[in-house]
């Protein structure tokens, strides 16, 4: 890095803008001899590690002239996930903490048996460092993250295609691709520092509550001694108590299988209504001071992209958030029955867990600003309400039969009133009865009282006329209880005459 961008000068005094210089540089074919990369480090909020930084940016160098894999850069994303759950120490799993951990798993396993009627998953419990856990969970992330994220990468590359000058357009010749990459690349990198600091705050596989790794049950070691760290218990106590909730976890994923993707769909619905602000993103890119590259950085971990949520978008979210306060209230309730008469500590730390999730951390508040995602499970304490009273009412086996079909799943309202969630559906299902009834009567040929209805009133109108042509006289008597034509005829009220008959 041979000069500061800040000093560099056209040889006029006149200050040159660094991202302009960056940009010549790159699409001149020199790359980045001439561009601090600490400074595009301060605005993906990296660490000001000149080795660190320089194998980073001898990445990006390479992708920028590499073809593009998409609007964002997952391989960046990666990579930067990987160097920043590093950065914290992140040491290695040692054979005595994945024994502990196995052990802890497969003790909570045998506690949860008595508490529900869902069978045991088999599942061999595993210890992960953090880079294991990006390793295992990155493929889910970007499921989840790619449809705000894609909106996002095209955003910054238009702003900043749209607010450069017409002399460095004409430069770009064939290489328009470039600030596509570029803007993949920014939000790679940014994406990456979400996820490599949540590893250092979950301590197990399902901590968010959705199941980021498929089929598996894993604790962190290293996360599991900080979550412990200040509340003066037993370090066995909280391990036993987070395997317990990892176990109930994995169960009800791995015994309900359509419950993973409906969760996820919930979570792509939402994501897919979320759209950028754009006007926000050229405001940026209009009014970046080359003085201040911390701008992108604070622009993107507000959220200032995203503007106020659709009718829609609150909708998918009410969904959401329901579909996610189910799932932790049902682990809560289990975790807690499993664990009251066996670990002192249980209360203590059930309450710790259930405050931990109503909040969210500062990693887990800096991903949801960056892309519109929040799975924080805000109802969690109505959920296990629900679930407690309706283990009272139907029985262990009767509250884990709601998990039988997505249609059984309790709504918000029932969240709201979970003592009339019985009564609710026992309505709705007497409907539907009613309804199946009529649909197999009127598919067997059973509905002709309409015809009849229909015979019955040309009868009567023939009768108040005098008229005894319609020949109706058998009918009259099976459906008069023996009345004769010419009694109807006497009748003065037609109408009434002929009521019984519908």
């Amino acid at each position: 890095m041979t000069s500061n961008p800040h000093n560099s000068s056209n040889g006029d005094d006149t200050p040159k803008d660094p991202l302009a210089e960056m940009l010549q540089n790159l699409m001149g074919g020199k790359g980045m001899e001439n561009f601090d990369p600490a400074e595009l480090a301060k605005a993906a909020g990296l660490p000001n590690d000149p080795n660190l930084l320089a194998q980073m940016f001898s990445q990006v160098q390479a992708m920028m002239s590499a073809p593009s894999e998409g609007p964002v850069n997952w391989t960046l994303a990666h990579d930067n996930a990987r160097r920043v759950a590093a950065s914290s120490s992140d040491p290695s799993v040692t054979s005595q903490q994945s024994r502990e951990v196995d052990e802890a798993l497969r003790l909570a396993e045998l506690w949860l048996d008595p508490v529900t009627d869902l069978p045991s998953t088999g599942l061999i419990g595993r210890a992960w460092s953090r880079a294991e856990w990006v390793e295992a969970t990155l493929g889910t992330w970007k499921r989840l993250t790619e449809p705000v994220a894609n909106s996002i990468a095209n955003a910054l590359s238009s702003a900043m295609t749209d607010q450069m000058p017409e002399e460095m357009k004409s430069m770009m010749g064939g290489a328009s691709s470039m600030l596509q990459n570029m803007g993949g690349a920014i939000f790679g990198m940014q994406l990456g520092q979400a996820i490599g600091a949540l590893s250092a705050d979950v301590v197990s596989s399902t901590d968010i509550g959705v199941p980021l790794a498929d089929l598996e049950m894993a604790l962190l070691p290293a996360n599991v001694a900080a979550f412990g760290e200040g509340l003066s218990l037993p370090e066995n106590d909280i391990r036993l108590f987070l395997a317990v909730r990892e176990a109930a976890h994995a169960r009800l994923f791995v015994q309900v299988p359509w419950l993973r993707g409906h969760l996820l769909g919930a979570i792509e619905a939402y994501a897919r209504g979320i759209h950028i602000d754009t006007s926000r993103i050229e405001e940026l890119a209009r009014d970046l001071d080359p003085s201040n590259p911390e701008g992108i950085q604070e622009a993107l971990s507000q959220g200032v992209f995203m503007p106020k949520r659709t009718p829609a978008q609150e909708q998918a979210l009410e969904k959401l958030e329901t579909a996610l306060a189910l799932v932790e209230g049902w682990v809560d309730e289990l975790t807690a029955a499993a664990t009251e008469n066996l670990l002192p500590s249980a209360a203590a730390l059930r309450e710790t867990v259930r405050r931990r999730r109503a909040t969210g951390g500062p990693a887990e508040h800096a991903f949801a600003s960056l892309v519109g995602l929040e799975l924080r499970p805000r109802r969690l304490r109505d959920a296990a309400t629900l679930w407690a009273a309706l283990k009272e009412e139907r029985g262990v086996e009767g509250r884990d039969a709601i998990w039988h079909h997505p249609d059984l799943l309790p709504t918000a309202e029932d969240l709201d009133d979970p003592q009339g969630f019985s009564a609710r559906r026992k309505l709705a299902e007497a409907s539907d009865s009613e309804v199946d009834d009529a649909l197999q009567k009127l598919l067997s040929g059973g509905f002709d009282a309409p015809a009849a209805d229909d015979a019955n009133e040309t009868k009567a109108g023939a009768a108040e006329n005098g008229d005894d042509s319609t020949g109706s006289g058998s009918a009259d008597s099976a459906g008069s209880g023996g009345d004769s034509a010419d009694d109807d005829t006497n009748d003065n009220d037609g109408g009434e005459g002929t009521q019984p008959k519908a």
